[in-house]
């Protein structure tokens, strides 16, 4: 597996390997893809926040989706990270791999870990995805496995 760098990423965008939609320049990385906030939802109370700023209380749990639409080609697959930013102001997330063939928004679970109120303003880069090409294209890509969050569109906490 290679990873790829900023150069590589428009290069898969211009043959169709990889979508990210909307696509902002000022958001790529020498490495990777800065994703950015489109909805906050608090799993306790069930509160959705899809404009303006969210407000997370502390030691709390919440789900973000990005803004981004990001679909994956045979050859590609992702890992998530967390931009240290948040990491630095009390934020721990989970973050995993984005499957080969993977087409929708990404949702992901974080926790304010501070004892001080979180302020995430939509629109805000929250994490970046890593890119990497696989040694060979998969034999059945995301939407043929198992396809679960196939076509997601903010946050998805499960589907059945």
């Amino acid at each position: 597996m290679g990873l790829l760098s900023d150069a590589d990423v428009r290069r898969y965008r211009a043959k169709g390997e990889l979508s990210i939609e909307p696509f902002d320049e000022r958001q790529l990385t020498p490495n990777g893809y800065d994703v950015s906030v489109e909805e906050v939802l608090f799993p306790a109370s069930g509160e959705r926040v899809a404009s303006g700023i969210a407000r997370v209380p502390p030691m709390s749990r919440f789900a973000v989706s990005t803004r981004e639409t990001i679909r994956l080609g045979r050859h590609v697959a992702g890992q998530i990270w967390l931009r240290t930013t948040w990491a630095r102001r009390g934020v721990i997330a989970s973050f995993g791999m984005i499957d080969a063939g993977f087409s929708g928004t990404l949702t992901f679970g974080a926790m304010n870990a501070s004892a001080e109120p979180l302020d995430l303003p939509l629109g805000e880069r929250f994490a970046q995805v890593v890119f990497l090409t696989l040694e060979s294209p998969a034999s059945e890509t995301y939407d043929k496995r198992s396809g679960t969050y196939q076509g997601q569109r903010g946050v998805t906490l499960e589907r059945p």
